[in-house]
Formats: structure tokens, C-alpha cells, sequence
């Protein structure tokens, strides 16, 4: 593709058609140098992928980049016939010099085939890995459903597509999904807000429940056609998963689908924080943040399998008559001072407190422990502010953590500890723990000692639905993607005014 620049001089300005310079965007008037810039091989040509990455980084080119770099696109003559065809090499300043010999045009119509242009090519580029196995299978690969993440940022980043199936490798087992779990890490995950998340386009989810469909090689111990849940690292949101069997478990017969997927993952973490990490134990006391949501559920059912233990929930005003009141001792606004209301019942504080929020609910967790307690931090939910990542909200999180003093640790006899679930699992190895927690969590079910609680049921079209009500933390209990179920139409209202 070569270009010919126009303007003021500089030290990449060029008279003579050749070809870009790597890293310079082309404009009208001279290079403009573009530091996220990587030139690569895609499905079109490199220069399709430049304008992905344009489009995912606006803020960091020029204001009007667009316009001129499709042209260039659709002009270009790989693309350009698919793209184009009906003008496909001529140069922007002649088509308007055209326009200027017919008496001029409209710019809103202008701007708005750019605008066609624009979103054709991103969903060609958001749509490459499809269009790769197609060409590659010669059109036989097996197809599925996905959300698919293209980048970090808004719900505007997420999308379902097409997908090309998962292979089934050795000692895996592949499942057809029947519903997912959606967790505020998902969120946290598709904001880039994680360290060293995987490189988009992805498909989001950490847990799935579904029907066994086929096994690999050297599997053991499950079936084609047995109920399931399961742990993914990824790609959990699709309507077929391939995970390693050591994440996979069998559901009981009178456990749904829904329910498994707000179980594993949620119940799992709590059994271990509250027995493993802080052993609980008969008497002690447990103060725990987001009470409504699905771990805080799963806490409090937990923690009433131990005799005489008092739990102390934090959740939102509105969420208090729906929290199980057998399960919750005490009960407190987030909005209000929880730490003098917990003094009121118990002047010398609780024996284990589970924070998702971190900031400055750290410094009041640790004030109120115990001699011999323990803080457990499993989140960070409260570096989550806007719809997308952002640096304010992070380091003003960050700077309200208290300081940790090992000395004044060791002088209170206090215990700071730290849980990742998914990180025990894909990082650590630490399957056969995880399997020995399922198998006593499962016997609890059977006993109809603890339930989990599902908030809502959403289609994989409603996700961008289901996250913003889980990021206004307006659930009570697990929001769940039903992979069978189909989209609520909209409702449209009509308003009719009458006039005397």
C-alpha cells in the first residue's frame, strides 16, 4: 500500500509515493506517530488491524483519524474489492474535486458512510478468528456461540459471535454448557482492571454447568451424558467448553443447572476461606462484606453449620429483607458506621473477617479483629467505579489501604491472609484440595444444608444486562447466563397526552 502525504514538512514527511513508516498513522496533512501502533499479519492486511487498534485507542490519536485511514483501507487492493468495490483506487482529494465539479455534496452523508465503512471493518476484525478456522477447515469446523471480549473497557467491548468449537485434548472433558456464572471478577476482567490478563479478543468466564459431551483420551471417570459442573481457566461463556477433568465434577441428580453454576465456585471459596484459611470453629464470630451477594450467601449458610456461630453481614439497605435472616445474626447498612455498630454487640470485635472491597474497609477490618484473628481479603470490588478502568479510582483505593506493620501484627497477634480460588487452582495445582472441598460441599447439598442462591437467569445476548446490574450491585445472589435461553424482547411504551 503506498500513500502520498500532503503539507507541512517534517521528519517523516514525503513527497514521493512509498510505502508507511511502521508506527505513523497516515493523515491528509503528514505522518501523526501513533506509540500503540504494531504493524501484523491479520485476515485482510496489516493495515485492517491498524485500524482495529485505532478504533480500541481512540484517545490516544488524533480526533479525525478515522476517515482518512478508511480510505486508505478501502482503497487498498486486498481489501478493497471486498470492501469497496465500486471506487477502490481513487484517492480521497479527487472525489472531492468530483464533488466540487457537480456543486458539492452533503458532509453528514459523507460522515455517514464512513460510519458504515467504520463498523463493517471492526466486525470483520472482531470476527477474524472465525473467519481464520473457516479458511483453514475448508468450511467443516463445527460452529458455536460466544461472548467474545474484543478489548478492555466498556460493555460496549463485549458481543456474541460465532465461534469456531474447542478440540477435545487429552484428559479433557468436553462439555455442552447449559448455564454460566457471572462473578464481579468478570467485570473486573473485561475492565483490564486484573493483573496480567490474557490478550484480547477472549471469551470471558471462570465456571459453567452443562451435559458431558465427549471425553478425551486417558479420562477417567466420567460418562457421555452426565450433569456437570465445571471450572475454566476462560472461555466458560461459550455454548461448549474443553477443561481438564480435574475441574469437573458431577452435579446431583436434584441439582439444576442453574443452580450448579452459582455453586462451585462461590461455595468452594467460602468452605475454604472459613475452614481452611481462618478455621472456624463453634463460637466464634464472622463479620463479612457484600452479605447479598453470592459468596456473602454462601458464608452465611456456612457458617450456620457450626453451632453458636454469629455472623455479621454488610449489604446495602434494600437488600436486607431478602437476606436470609436464619443464616445472618446482625445486619448492617453499608452507607452507616458498621464498625461502632459491631462494638455495640461486641466490644471486642470478631474472630474472622472477608473483605471483596479493600480501600478503606482494611484498616476497620483489621481494628475489629480479635487477639487470634483473622482478615481474609478476596477482592478488590471497590476499584470499580465507571463502566471502564480507571487509574483514579485505583490508586485512591490503594491509598486508603492501611499500611500493614508486621511488628504491630505480632504485638496484636492478628493474621492477614489473601484468597484467589482460580489462582489455587490453574496457578498453584491445588486441584485435589479443591476436589476434597467439593465432595464435602455436595454432601452438605444432599443433606439440604446449604442451598445456593440464584438472582437471575440471562440470555448470552443480555450479558452487557447482566453485568451492569451486577456492577450497580444490584443482585442478591448469582446472576447466571442461560446459554438455552432466548433474549427478552424489548417492550416498547407508548405515552398518549389527551387534550381538553
Amino acid at each position: 500500500m503506498s500513500v502520498r502525504t500532503h503539507g507541512r514538512r517534517g521528519p517523516h514527511h514525503r513527497d514521493t509515493e512509498g510505502e508507511v513508516p511502521p508506527g505513523l498513522v497516515p493523515q491528509s496533512r503528514g505522518y501523526i506517530r501513533h506509540s500503540r501502533m504494531r504493524f501484523k499479519e491479520c485476515m485482510d492486511c496489516e493495515y485492517s488491524l491498524m485500524f482495529r487498534n485505532i478504533r480500541e485507542s481512540p484517545s490516544t490519536v488524533d480526533p479525525q483519524p478515522f476517515p482518512f485511514l478508511a480510505i486508505y483501507i478501502m482503497n487498498h487492493p486486498v481489501c478493497a474489492p471486498a470492501a469497496r468495490p465500486h471506487h477502490p483506487k481513487t484517492p480521497r482529494r479527487e472525489r472531492e474535486r468530483e464533488r466540487e465539479r457537480e456543486g458539492g455534496s452533503d458532509m453528514a452523508k459523507e460522515g455517514a458512510e464512513m460510519t458504515e465503512e467504520t463498523e463493517f471493518m471492526i466486525d470483520r476484525n472482531v470476527g477474524k478468528e472465525t473467519g481464520n478456522a473457516e479458511s483453514s477447515g475448508g468450511g467443516d469446523a463445527k460452529e458455536m456461540r460466544a461472548v467474545m471480549l474484543a478489548g478492555f473497557g466498556g460493555l460496549n467491548k463485549l458481543r456474541v459471535t460465532k465461534k469456531t468449537m474447542p478440540e477435545l485434548q487429552e484428559g479433557e472433558v468436553k462439555i455442552r454448557v447449559k448455564a454460566c456464572g457471572l462473578n464481579f471478577l468478570d467485570l473486573m476482567v473485561r475492565q483490564g482492571t486484573i493483573d496480567n490478563p490474557p490478550k484480547p479478543p477472549l471469551v470471558p468466564g471462570f465456571e459453567c454447568s452443562g451435559i458431558v459431551e465427549s471425553v478425551g483420551e486417558n479420562t477417567t471417570g466420567f460418562e457421555i451424558g452426565d450433569r456437570v459442573m465445571a471450572f475454566v481457566n476462560y472461555n466458560a461463556w461459550a455454548e461448549v467448553v474443553c477443561t481438564p477433568v480435574d475441574f469437573v465434577y458431577k452435579m446431583p441428580d436434584e441439582m439444576t443447572f442453574a443452580e450448579a453454576a452459582a455453586f462451585s465456585l462461590n461455595f468452594v471459596a467460602a468452605y475454604m476461606m472459613l475452614f481452611e484459611v481462618a478455621n472456624l470453629r463453634e463460637g466464634m464470630s464472622v463479620l463479612v462484606h457484600s452479605a447479598g451477594g453470592g459468596v456473602g450467601q454462601a458464608v452465611a449458610q456456612l457458617c450456620s453449620t457450626v453451632p453458636n456461630v454469629a455472623v455479621f453481614g454488610v449489604a446495602s439497605c434494600f437488600k436486607h429483607a431478602a437476606i436470609i435472616r436464619d443464616s445472618v445474626t446482625h445486619l448492617f447498612d453499608r452507607n452507616v458506621d458498621y464498625m461502632q455498630e459491631v462494638k455495640k454487640i461486641s466490644p471486642e470485635g470478631v474472630d474472622i473477617v472477608l473483605d471483596c472491597l479493600c480501600g478503606e474497609n482494611t484498616g476497620k477490618g483489621l481494628t475489629l479483629l480479635k487477639p487470634l484473628g483473622t482478615y481474609i481479603l478476596y477482592g478488590a470490588s471497590n476499584m470499580v467505579t465507571g463502566e471502564t478502568k480507571s487509574f483514579f479510582s485505583f490508586a485512591k483505593s490503594w491509598w486508603q489501604v492501611e499500611k500493614v506493620n508486621p511488628i504491630k501484627l505480632y504485638e496484636e497477634n492478628k493474621v492477614i491472609a489473601g484468597f484467589s480460588l482460580l489462582n489455587l487452582l490453574f496457578k498453584h495445582g491445588k486441584s485435589s484440595l479443591v476436589k476434597s472441598v467439593m465432595d464435602k460441599l455436595l454432601c452438605l447439598y444432599g443433606q439440604k444444608k446449604i442451598k445456593p442462591v440464584v438472582d437471575s437467569l440471562w440470555a448470552l445476548e443480555e450479558v452487557k444486562e447482566a453485568m451492569q446490574r451486577i456492577h450497580d450491585r444490584g443482585n442478591i445472589g448469582k446472576l447466571i447466563l442461560d446459554v438455552e435461553k432466548s433474549p427478552t424482547p424489548l417492550v416498547t411504551t407508548t405515552c398518549c397526552v389527551f387534550l381538553a
